[in-house]
């Protein structure tokens, strides 16, 4: 036991304790302790004990224990000053304190369940207690009723030392009979007054103990407590069946009624008094002759108006010529609170609430209504708002409530009845027009069937519901501009031609039903008007860019106007309209193959003659179309077979064919007509005027095909768009692809009969690409951006709409062919493609690191204003691309620190020449290539390089295909398109670039008909930098990509009679 350890309390035995301060203090300070008067204690050197408890009325008193061999000694600031119970009390306290945790014995848990005599107490007795009920007042005040503790003395039941606050707090350390004085100290609680409470309270009002206090008296009853009866009284007996009180109404002869106070008692006994307790009322107390006290716990609370009854005897009167009155409106409301006696009043009796609706009918076909309640009984009626009002007490609410879901239930199909939730009616609300038709013909008879009462104001028109189905007719007119025609909707119903202004509006705004100016209306959720709805709305720019709101329709329309034409009957047809759409129902049902032309010097694959039969139908129809096959499938060679065939048949007698390229590829062009076409005349244009010193007139004087650049083009666009062209083709499209540039603007300009886009990446980063292919090629299929981005690309490419994805699928479908290399070229070798991660050397990655830090917080900020500072935002990733290769590309001062990809790609290459492959590194960055050259240069390598600026890039391609260089070097942009090296079975991406549609054209210069070996790429990527982010970009625009054009629709070449069914019936 250590100096300031109070272990020594534990050694300390209650009995020791009564020897040495006798036993009424050992109990005070008992009572004390189990109180919480000990406020705190702390224990000093040699484990003297200094503590502060609180006293009787919220004193406190310094209290010291001090323990050596001699013994205890005690010290107190109280009057008593030592062996007090105040020391006893911190005694035992702090004993407890130290007990914690220690384990007792048997005796000590068990001894707590036993009497306090057999505990170990002695022989004192427990002092019992009563409850004195008395008389403070008269019984008309509320807390007349008053009820105090008393103690059993020595000559019997005495006051002192039995109060309220003695029973709390027990300052005087008696020994109350435990389970008397915890019922005591609950209806002490009940009433806010505990040990703590200033005062000695002496009399608590039976009124003021509320219905639990019912409970604690028969809990006193079980505790052995006796109810003495004291001031004013005799005898007092409480019976704890609850009881009820009501109104007797009695009924005379004249009509009038009289209600009197009654209930389970019966009548009171002569001599008697009857009051109620408490406020509400929650007892019921008799008062009978010789002060004989007898008590009840009430069912239900009472009115305070009751008890001025029970106070003054009342009896009420109800004269006849009220009776009515007191029936309709006092009745219903004595009777849903039970204060009415069981047997004097009839149910029948009592109104019943009936609903109510006003129509009130307005000009232009409005119609109000408001609806309320009306409450009827035998003899009486009265109408209230539909809504209860302050003071309503006799309105049935949940009948009303009842009546009222029926009502909205039958009015569901109006929503502008109804609240938000859809449960409620509104109390007015107003319908017109078709809604208000509908309403008064199918929905007002069932309200009245219901039992709605329905009164009408106003005219009251005659409305009737169409008993046959709408009609669509449908017809096309002739227009100025020969790519246009007028499209003509009819509607009728019965007989009536329904206005297609107003039915366009109706069904746009998804309205429910519309109605005709006789009164006939009729319903839009017919599958044909449902279908029209949606097909109008998709064509919305047909309308807008109309003369008049006049809707246009093009043969672009194709898929647009066979699901149109499947929805009603056809009145007429232009004879143009059926010229232009001849053509292609003749190619969509023939299932003979179109001769290839005699002139062309080269035997078409099977799907090469399919592709080129497609051109063919378009061509003849005067459409043009997207050839969107895979890299390396003949593009130019179908189309060379086309224009063969049009040159055969005369048709560029008068006009020739104009091909648009990248300057790159112009020569291929003409290489590949000399070899496919010999028969073609055709005219290159590798110059401007001025530099070629002759008009372009006479430049492609004779020519059946001219092939120019896209600069060319736009620099000398007034020479071209003066001249007449019989078709034009836009190859590699995606390079004008931009809707506000200069180039793309010109090429919509050229005004040819026949357009064709040629382009193996129809989109590369988001619809809006796609869009510009077609606004080339069929002009009339999307005329507007905004409207394509509103009706596909928001919903495909934000929303994941599979419903808009499908119906733009099967717009464009009849207008682009595509297949790629897996599914028609069953020869091709296999390519192998694999992701290469590189980790950066430590050098490497603190300079990257370092950069990023930097680079973020600045580019972050930018994006808050992304249009404005879009080129500084891709000029700083740019940056950080450059960096993931190799710091000196930003920075050519920086000492030379290892490149993870230059050291793998150069490994890689000097083991693949060691096996006789070949290989080709692609870069977006000229400058990184230049340090790959200087590295190969060292390890003595040969290799072949091309980029943008390379002068004699035919030579360069010529060394490598017919050289052993190993390794072809070439930049992604000069590298994508215009180049075969199926020499090369290797191909390395050193860096991905924000476009996967660039990359897999340079991919496939290697991967292409003419391959012999499998093809294996390899994509190096720099760990943790931003080249992950760029390869996860370009997984999405490959899954945009598949989604839309890769999807095996593209791949059929005949339009089927499906496609255009119902052009001409």
């Amino acid at each position: 036991m250590g100096p300031n350890s109070a272990a020594w309390v534990t050694q300390v035995s209650d009995e020791a304790i009564k020897v040495s301060w006798g036993v009424p203090t050992f109990l005070r300070g008992r009572a004390y302790r189990d109180a919480g008067h000990v406020i705190k204690h702390s224990v000093g050197r040699n484990g003297a004990i200094d503590a502060v408890v609180q006293g009787a009325g919220g004193k406190t008193y310094r209290t010291f224990l001090h323990h050596d061999q001699r013994g205890i000694s005690s010290a107190c600031s109280c009057p008593v000053a030592m062996g007090c119970k105040h020391a006893v009390a911190v005694l035992l306290a702090v004993r407890d304190s130290e007990s914690e945790g220690t384990t007792s014995s048997w005796e000590d848990l068990l001894g707590g369940l036993l009497p306090a005599s057999a505990a170990g107490e002695g022989d004192q007795e427990a002092v019992e207690l009563c409850l004195e009920f008395r008389l403070d007042g008269p019984l008309e005040n509320l807390d007349a009723l008053v009820l105090r503790p008393l103690r059993m003395g020595k000559r019997g039941w005495v006051k002192s030392q039995a109060s309220w606050g003695d029973i709390t707090s027990n300052y005087r350390g008696l020994d109350y009979d435990p389970r008397q004085r915890e019922v005591l100290l609950q209806m002490a609680q009940l009433v806010g007054y505990h040990q703590y409470s200033y005062g000695n309270l002496a009399t608590i009002p039976l009124s003021s103990l509320g219905p639990l206090g019912w409970s604690l008296l028969d809990q006193a009853t079980a505790a052995g407590i006796p109810f003495m009866a004291g001031e004013g009284l005799k005898e007092v007996t409480i019976d704890f069946d609850p009881v009820r009180v009501w109104l007797d109404i009695t009924a005379h002869g004249d009509g009038a009624r009289e209600l009197v106070i009654s209930g389970d008692l019966g009548p009171v006994v002569p001599g008697g008094r009857r009051f109620l307790i408490g406020e509400p009322a929650h007892g019921l107390g008799e008062l009978g002759p010789g002060g004989r006290l007898r008590l009840h716990p009430l069912a239900e609370p009472l009115p305070g108006v009751i008890r001025n009854w029970f106070n003054q005897d009342l009896k009420v009167t109800i004269p006849a010529q009220d009776a009515d009155r007191f029936q309709l409106m006092y009745l219903p409301f004595l009777a849903q609170k039970g204060l009415v006696a069981p047997g004097s009043w009839n149910s029948e009796e009592l109104p019943q609430p009936g609903l109510t609706l006003q129509l009130t009918h307005e000009p232009g076909h409005r119609l109000l209504l408001s609806w309320g309640f009306r409450y009827t009984s035998q003899t009486a009626a009265t109408s209230v708002p539909f809504r209860p009002r302050r003071g309503d007490f006799f309105r049935d609410l949940p009948a009303e409530h009842a009546l009222e879901a029926a009502a909205a239930k039958l009015a569901g199909d109006f929503p502008a009845l109804l609240e938000s939730h859809r449960e409620k009616l509104l109390p007015t609300a107003a319908l017109s027009h078709a809604d208000a038709a509908r309403f008064i013909t199918e929905t007002l008879p069932l309200l009245e069937a219901s039992g709605v009462a329905v009164t009408q104001l106003g005219e009251v028109l005659e409305y009737s519901r169409a008993a046959e189905p709408p009609v669509i007719a449908l017809s096309t007119e002739d227009t100025d501009d020969l790519d246009w025609f007028n499209l003509r909707i009819q509607v009728t119903v019965a007989g009536q031609e329904v206005p297609f202004e107003p039915l366009f509006r109706a069904l746009a705004a998804g309205d429910d039903a519309m109605l005709l100016d006789d009164g006939t209306w009729f319903l839009l959720d017919h599958p044909e008007l449902s279908r029209l709805r949606q097909l109008l709305a998709e064509a919305r720019e047909l309308m807008d860019s109309a003369p008049g709101g006049q809707i246009r329709i093009s043969p672009y329309q194709a898929g647009w106007w066979e699901e149109l034409t499947a929805l009603g009957v056809m009145e007429g047809q232009s004879r143009r309209w059926l010229e232009r759409v001849q053509a292609l129902r003749d190619a969509g049902v023939r299932e003979e193959p179109v001769a290839v032309p005699g002139g062309l010097a080269a035997t078409l694959r099977p799907y090469q003659e399919r592709g080129f039969a497609w051109l063919v139908t378009l061509w003849d129809a005067g459409l043009g179309g997207v050839l969107a096959d895979d890299m390396g499938l003949g593009k130019t060679l179908q189309t060379l077979a086309l224009v063969e065939r049009a040159r055969e048949l005369g048709q560029l007698d008068q006009a020739p064919v104009l091909v648009v390229a990248p300057a790159s590829v112009v020569g291929a062009w003409a290489e590949e007509a000399a070899r496919f076409a010999p028969g073609l005349s055709v005219a290159v244009v590798r110059a401007t005027e001025a530099r070629r010193g002759t008009p372009l007139a006479d430049e492609i004087a004779g020519a059946h095909v001219v092939v120019t650049s896209y600069t060319l083009l736009r620099l000398e666009d007034e020479a071209y768009l003066g001249r007449r062209w019989s078709g034009l083709v836009l190859d590699e499209a995606q390079f004008v692809k931009n809707p506000r540039s200069r180039t793309h603007q010109l090429v919509r300009r050229i005004g040819s009969p026949f357009t064709l886009v040629i382009t193996g990446t129809p989109l590369e980063n988001t619809l809006s690409d796609l869009w510009s292919m077609f606004s080339l090629a069929a002009p009339g299929l999307f005329p507007r951006l905004d409207e394509f981005t509103e009706s596909y690309r928001t919903p495909v490419e934000r929303d994941a709409d599979m419903t808009a994805l499908a119906r733009l699928r099967s717009r464009i479908r009849p207008f682009m062919l595509r297949r790629t290399k897996r599914e028609v070229v069953a020869e091709l070798p296999e390519k192998v493609e694999q992701v290469m991660r590189l980790e950066l050397t430590p050098e490497h990655r603190r300079r990257y690191d370092q950069h990023l830090t930097r680079e973020r917080t600045r580019v972050l900020g930018m994006l808050q204003d992304m249009d404005r500072n879009r080129v500084a935002i891709f000029r700083a990733l740019t940056k950080l691309r450059q960096l993931a290769l190799d710091p000196r590309l930003v920075d050519p001062d920086l000492p030379a620190t290892a490149s993870a990809k230059i050291t793998a790609v150069v490994e890689q290459i000097r083991e693949l020449a060691g096996e006789g492959h070949r290989a080709l590194v692609f870069s977006s960055f000229t400058g990184f290539l230049r340090l790959v050259r200087e590295a190969l240069e060292q390890e003595g390598i040969e290799y072949v390089y091309l980029d943008g600026r390379t002068r004699d890039r035919p030579a360069r391609i010529a060394r490598f295909r017919e050289g052993n260089a190993p390794v072809f070097l070439i930049s992604l942009k000069a590298g994508g398109f215009g180049l075969t090296l199926t020499e090369a079975d290797y191909v390395f991406v050193l860096d991905p670039w924000w476009n996967p549609a660039a990359e897999n054209q340079a991919v496939d210069r290697a991967h292409r008909i003419g391959q012999t070996q499998a093809v294996n790429v390899y994509r190096m990527v720099a760990v943790d930098t931003i080249e992950e982010k760029v390869v996860a970009l370009q997984q999405r625009k490959r899954d945009l990509f598949t989604s839309v054009v890769d999807t095996g629709e593209f791949r059929g070449t005949a339009i089927t009679a499906a496609d255009i069914r119902g052009l001409l019936e």
